[in-house]
């Protein structure tokens, strides 16, 4: 892909060009991963969750079966007792 020029905006904001936004599948929301290493910064896409962190262990899948069957039930938890339930 040819390089491309972009100006940073008063607020740090840069714009990402139509050819590589598009190039790289890029939707308005996406998030992008940003480091900076030798004087070059580099922007990544990047998911909340990568696809290998996606797989749970069978206690989990458990747990998480258990939890969508009490949402349907109308049973709820709070947030603090399911994150100590995952043992997180």
């Amino acid at each position: 892909m040819p390089t491309v020029v972009s100006r940073i905006g008063q607020r740090r904001q840069v714009v990402i060009p139509k050819r590589v936004f598009d190039a790289l599948k890029l939707r308005a929301g996406d998030f992008v991963e940003v480091s900076a290493e030798g004087g070059r910064l580099q922007m990544r896409p990047k998911r909340l969750v990568d696809i290998g962190d996606e797989r749970v262990t069978a206690s989990e899948a458990v747990k998480v079966r258990r939890g969508e069957a009490e949402i349907k039930a109308g049973h709820s938890q709070s947030w603090r007792t399911v994150k100590d339930e995952l043992g997180r």
